[in-house]
């Protein structure tokens, strides 16, 4: 990049400030304060409990698999975890939150600060901070598309454990910002604590976008909500970052507000004035008791931690693997775990190679995905070892492979049975040799006279004799003994 990212008013450049606050829908079996099930893609309403549907005197009890996601969470993102914090109820009244307020944490927040490395498409790196973590619950969902004239209440997801992430307003472009969720949803995805299908809606960010001169303060901010999709994250930075310079350059002022995102038309539209923290109402909830948490529990969880993308990746760097290799094997937890089946024991750029050229390339074909492999992770540990053990050449090998995807037989039984191993005996392979040269006089004879380049079509017209089966290098090494 030359130089910070900037976008050209017409009165001169103008730098985007951007933060995110990233709700992340918790994985777990129950509810935060309830034991209602979690699963997505229920009948309407078939997953509430009396806590969730807002029951005079119904108590919540705290979910502890939450407590634990959210520490797990905290700590995968080297943040500061708080040993006592509180729940607070923050008020409003919306048709799908029966209680008429939401338990969150305001004051006292699980996990505090923070912070996640990106990297840019240009190989840049960047610490955005982390301001905080809380843990809240999910409102329910109203539904307008049922009947014409009435909406409709699903409670399924009223109660649902959220994690809101909070970041500092560290970004300066749509690229950082859009760097910033994907890096945030690959490490709760590696941690196990979201599963980050935001089509899914288990991860939204909301999207906090001011524009400002260069060595300005910040100036207005507007949020833009529920946004579900990194792209769509990227672009909805842009197009508010350029609605507001329109506004400051006629002379006008931002208004501080919360918008949404028209994904069709690429443009935001207001949906109501910007609430602050006192429009709320905050106070302790007074039916949960603060939460208090041992130190050594949160070393427990901290050790039971499984390594994360930035780790990993400089593990397989080290192994020899080239950068790129390493971060496209890292993408997605499951490509890194079938790498290291494939690879174990065995040369790790062969099994890259092979793994992000043709077995990509047959998930692409097949639309399959790693998490539904057409050939098992064993098979192509044991493609390898009869490639490295010369029972099959670089050529062979991707026939077998074909026959792999379409049967799901075994490498070594495909060989055996099609008869398909290469041929070390150096005998046969010069009775192949000298029957080609015997066969080809005039070429022998254009050779003899200085036209080394016939030298390759004598190797493979020996390797179709010999049904592509002759090992290569000695095809190569008999030839150039006959020819000598």
């Amino acid at each position: 990049m030359s130089g910070p990212y900037t976008i050209e008013g017409s009165t001169g450049p103008w730098e985007v400030v951007v933060g995110l606050e990233v709700h992340a829908q918790v994985t777990s079996q129950a509810k935060l304060f309830s034991g209602a099930a979690t699963e997505f893609g229920a009948a309407p309403n078939s997953q509430v409990s009396f806590v969730d549907a807002g029951f005079p005197g119904m108590l919540p009890v705290i979910n502890g698999e939450c407590v634990a996601q959210a520490v797990r969470t905290g700590l995968g993102l080297k943040a500061e975890i708080h040993l006592w914090s509180r729940f607070d109820r923050k008020n409003y009244f919306y048709a799908d939150l029966p209680q008429g307020y939401q338990i969150s944490q305001f004051a006292h927040p699980i996990v505090g600060k923070g912070e996640v490395e990106i990297e840019l498409s240009d190989g840049t790196r960047k610490m955005i901070g982390i301001t905080r973590l809380h843990l809240e619950q999910d409102a329910g969902k109203s539904m307008h598309d049922q009947h014409p004239a009435k909406s409709f209440i699903d409670l399924n997801r009223s109660g649902v454990a959220l994690m809101e992430i909070v970041s500092e307003p560290d970004m300066r472009s749509p690229e950082e910002a859009g760097a910033y969720l994907a890096k945030l949803r690959q490490i709760l995805r590696y941690l196990g604590t979201c599963d980050g299908n935001m089509d899914e809606g288990s991860m939204r960010a909301d999207v906090n976008v001011s524009v400002r001169r260069a060595g300005e303060d910040y100036r207005t901010r507007c949020e833009i909500k529920n946004v579900n999709s990194v792209r769509f994250v990227m672009q909805a930075v842009e197009v508010e970052a350029r609605r507001q310079i329109e506004i400051w350059e006629a002379g006008g002022t931002v208004d501080q507000e919360t918008r949404l995102f028209d994904t069709a038309r690429g443009v935001t539209r207001s949906m109501r004035s910007k609430e602050d923290a006192h429009d709320y109402r905050y106070f302790p909830d007074p039916d949960l008791p603060p939460l208090v948490l041992e130190q050594s529990w949160v070393d427990q969880l901290k050790a039971s931690l499984p390594e994360l993308p930035d780790e990993r990746r400089a593990r397989y760097v080290a192994m020899g693997l080239s950068t790129y290799d390493a971060h496209v094997l890292t993408i997605e937890r499951e490509t890194a775990i079938f790498f290291e089946e494939m690879a174990r024991g065995r040369d790790a750029k062969l099994a890259a190679n092979w793994l992000t050229g043709d077995y990509f390339a047959a998930l692409n074909r097949l639309k399959r995905t790693i998490q539904d492999p057409p050939v098992p992770a064993a098979h192509m540990g044991q493609l390898l070892d009869l490639l490295a053990d010369n029972t099959i050449s670089g050529k062979i090998a991707k026939d077998v492979f074909e026959i792999m995807l379409e049967t799901g037989q075994a490498p070594a039984a495909i060989v055996e049975e099609r008869g398909m191993k290469q041929v070390t005996d150096t005998g046969a392979i010069e009775a192949a040799a000298a029957a080609v040269l015997a066969a080809n006089p005039d070429k022998l004879a254009e050779f003899r006279s200085g036209k080394d380049k016939l030298f390759g079509f004598f190797v493979g017209q020996t390797m179709k004799a010999m049904a592509g089966k002759g090992n290569p290098a000695l095809v190569n090494d008999v030839l150039k003994k006959l020819l000598g």
